[in-house]
């Protein structure tokens, strides 16, 4: 298998069972993608295949010949954060760090979608032609409803993501009304 992770060409001979998490974390030694439950319902192991969000827990390795990839370890510019990394800390978006990596990826991942106009379930329209996505509190919190956190970081979660989205909070709490 050849793939791009953190804009590095890899190639893996890894058995075609192997999950593109475990890829990551045991062949390729990216452990900053946590393996949670395994089963895609608690988001730690997010990561972007080709700009989108997936649970790396529910893909198969072999099913991303050729993609690009980005861990939590590829978000960064050197020692620069990237600016939902920045967030995170400036908010105080974690506690005891296990679902970070993958509230970030998520978080990623979502204001992509955002910026390309894909409305979620709370949207005010499914047609993005009508009228863009204005993100809000609600919006993010369904948006980022795949990321569980034990520690229930959530506010300070939705915070960090909403000052990377450049809501203030009087144009959050106007949204939000």
């Amino acid at each position: 298998m050849q793939f791009t992770v953190n804009g590095t060409a890899h190639q893996a001979d890894a058995d075609i069972r192997t999950s593109l998490l475990d890829l990551l974390r045991d062949h390729l030694g990216l452990t900053g993608t946590k393996k949670g439950c395994d089963h895609g319902q608690c988001g730690a192991c997010t990561v972007l295949v080709n700009g989108r969000r997936i649970n790396a827990c529910l893909t198969l390795a072999v099913m991303h010949e050729g993609d690009a990839i980005t861990t939590i370890e590829g978000l960064a510019d050197g020692d620069t954060l990237h600016p939902v990394q920045a967030a995170f800390v400036r908010h105080d978006g974690f506690q005891c760090g296990f679902c970070t990596p993958g509230q970030i990826m998520s978080a990623v991942g979502m204001l992509a979608e955002v910026e390309a106009g894909m409305p979620s379930h709370v949207s005010a329209t499914l047609d993005a032609t009508l009228d863009r996505v204005s993100l809000s509190e609600a919006e993010i919190s369904e948006r980022m409803s795949g990321n569980l956190c034990r520690c229930s970081a959530y506010p300070n979660i939705v915070d960090a993501i909403a000052d990377v989205a450049g809501m203030t909070p009087a144009a959050q709490a106007e949204v939000d009304a």
